[in-house]
């Protein structure tokens, strides 16, 4: 008989599970319960193979999986169970799916015999077993096989669908009776995954390139399609010939390093003032997977970040409904980054001749710009005041974390600090939840950042707010002795809609300052003395001078570590761009006023 059509008789669980061993996926994060136990037999059974990673919350499950894709380019798979197991996935789900990061997250279900009886956690009143509708804008698609044959037709497309395109999260929700049931299965190999890797329309790419060359105020605009892509390398080699400077998206921090000649830094409300400058003067930009979104773009309001028009946009994407979604794409090109870039690289080799000399102008304004930039925060990065200037405690950072580190930032004001100030010297050496700003991420992702990149030093940077929603990450780094750095950020409260309160209503604030209700006294729990609890070692900064040698000791312990550091929680991020809630006003750059203050111009 032809080895092709043997057949053995499988449960649906070793199905899934040996489909994930094929693709080589090592880790699988996850929290137990009494729907997911047939999977998780067949995890036991393939501990050689594969390992498991118990977490204290589903939702960290989903913030490791998610943080792994980001740091190695490569999805694993979480476990949930039903009813209130998979609804704490959901939080990790939406920050993937926005974030264009991929896992699989596989969920139990109630048995299929028991659907619309309303057996114990079984979601859904108006369709039986309904996990799929709770998490369907989430995720790219949701299988819910519902017999043990239908299984390995639905994890083969589940893990297809995960990376092909535009990648993200993917569910597969099983009864658990299909985990245990047995059907038969033909053996077969590994499939090839699907590679993303088609250039743009030739004529298009070179008819946009003539465009770009002619300009006098070109720009290019890097997103996170250029990390997703793999495409820096690329990038970089196409500046460096046009010499066309470069900008990135928040979320495409990295797809230059930020200490490249020709990089002007991060766009947007919290941005850069030599990158803002650049984009809404730009004649002609080059946009390369990016989706100018609001916070990034100043919400779309005219002449803050961005003009267009009268500046010309080629925009290049791998998703076409990116393509002139949030502005008019005079070329609209449906492409991967990195082969369309190296088709331009090639395309300009035969056209430009000498140095492009006609850029030295444009350059000029925007280096000037630049250096004005650090030398205003550089100023202010001198303060030992206690508690410490956030332009401090950035310095600190810059100083004491390795350049070869995965920075994990959580969500805060302290994330608008390190779009601003965080020097990215490679892709995913800065990794964040971005389009859904989820709280926990980097509290809990880190561990996932850490498993992917074992021999690089991995630091969460996190507000005390987000570190109070996950520290169970803690409880789990130290049972599976994952060496992670926890730097809380503890300014006493919700900074960033702190802000928003003082800016936008008079200077009326609540619910965000973290005090004690009877007396107004300002309230922090002993984050050191919590990490202590844990069984993690822990130290509290108490003066400017000691930072860099806390961050330093915690990294060389090579052990789970927390260092907390006391800031200001009334020092803002200074406004380059803007933001817009209507009907309320946007708030107005400062940059420019704070600089004449200081005795500084552009």
């Amino acid at each position: 008989m032809d080895g092709s059509n043997r057949q053995a008789l499988m449960n649906g669980a070793d199905i899934i599970v040996d489909h994930l061993v094929k693709q080589k996926v090592p880790y699988l994060f996850g929290l137990c319960g009494h729907g997911i136990t047939g999977f998780m037999d067949a995890a036991f059974k393939s501990q050689n193979r594969i390992r498991t990673v118990s977490t204290h919350h589903e939702q960290t499950a989903g913030h490791m999986a998610d943080a792994y894709y980001k740091v190695r380019g490569e999805p694993v798979a979480t476990f949930t169970s039903c009813g209130p197991g998979s609804a704490n996935i959901v939080m990790a789900l939406a920050a993937a799916m926005m974030d264009s990061s991929a896992f699989l997250a596989i969920t139990g279900n109630v048995p299929t015999g028991q659907f619309n009886r309303g057996p114990f956690q079984e979601t859904g009143r108006h369709f039986q077993g309904d996990f799929p509708s709770v998490v369907r804008p989430y995720v790219k698609r949701s299988f819910q096989p519902t017999r043990a044959d239908m299984v390995p037709l639905a994890v083969t497309q589940a893990w297809d669908l995960l990376t092909s395109g535009r990648p993200g999260p993917v569910n597969l929700d099983v009864p658990l009776n299909v985990f245990v049931e047995e059907t038969s299965v033909r053996a077969e190999g590994t499939a090839t995954p699907v590679i993303n890797g088609t250039p743009g329309n030739p004529k298009a790419l070179s008819a946009a390139l003539d465009v770009l060359l002619a300009a006098r105020q070109p720009v290019i605009i890097a997103g996170q399609g250029v990390l997703l892509g793999k495409a820096s390398e690329a990038l970089v080699a196409f500046a460096e010939r046009t010499r066309i400077p470069v900008v990135t998206s928040p979320n495409g921090k990295g797809a230059i390093p930020d200490r490249h000649a020709l990089a002007f830094g991060a766009i947007g409300r919290n941005g850069a003032y030599a990158a803002n400058d650049a984009t809404k003067n730009a004649d002609v930009i080059l946009a390369i997977g990016f989706s100018f979104d609001d916070r990034a773009t100043s919400a779309w309001l005219d002449g803050y970040t961005l003009s267009v028009p009268p500046s010309r946009l080629i925009q290049i994407d791998i998703d076409p409904s990116e393509i002139g979604r949030n502005y008019p794409a005079e070329f609209g090109i449906l492409g991967d980054a990195k082969a369309s870039l190296e088709m331009l690289v090639e395309m300009a080799e035969g056209r430009i001749v000498g140095g492009r000399d006609s850029m030295a102008p444009w350059l000029g304004r925007l280096e000037k710009g630049r250096a004005v930039w650090r030398e205003y925060q550089s100023g202010l990065a001198e303060s030992d005041q206690m508690p410490l200037r956030p332009e401090r405690l950035m310095r600190a950072l810059s100083r004491a974390v390795p350049e070869d580190a995965v920075v994990a930032s959580d969500v805060g004001v302290h994330h608008n600090w390190i779009i601003q100030l965080m020097d990215t010297l490679r892709p995913r050496h800065l990794i964040h939840s971005w389009g859904f700003a989820a709280m926990g991420f980097a509290t809990s992702g880190i561990l996932g950042a850490k498993l992917a990149a074992p021999d690089r030093p991995c630091v969460a940077v996190v507000g005390d707010g987000s570190f109070l929603m996950t520290p169970h990450a803690m409880a789990t780094a130290v049972e599976y002795d994952i060496p992670v750095v926890w730097v809380v950020w503890n300014n006493h409260g919700y900074g960033s809609i702190r802000d928003i309160q003082h800016g936008m209503f008079g200077g009326r604030e609540l619910a965000t300052a973290f005090e004690i209700q009877r007396t107004g006294e300002s309230y922090s729990p002993d984050f050191a003395m919590m990490a202590k609890s844990f069984g993690v070692p822990s130290h509290r900064v108490t003066h400017a001078g000691e930072v860099e040698d806390a961050i330093q000791t915690a990294i060389k312990a090579n052990r789970p570590y927390l260092v907390e550091v006391p800031v200001d929680r009334d020092i803002r991020p200074i406004g380059t761009g803007s933001w817009d809630l209507p009907p309320l006003p946007p708030p107005e750059p400062n940059f420019l006023k704070a600089l004449a203050a200081r005795g500084l111009s552009i």
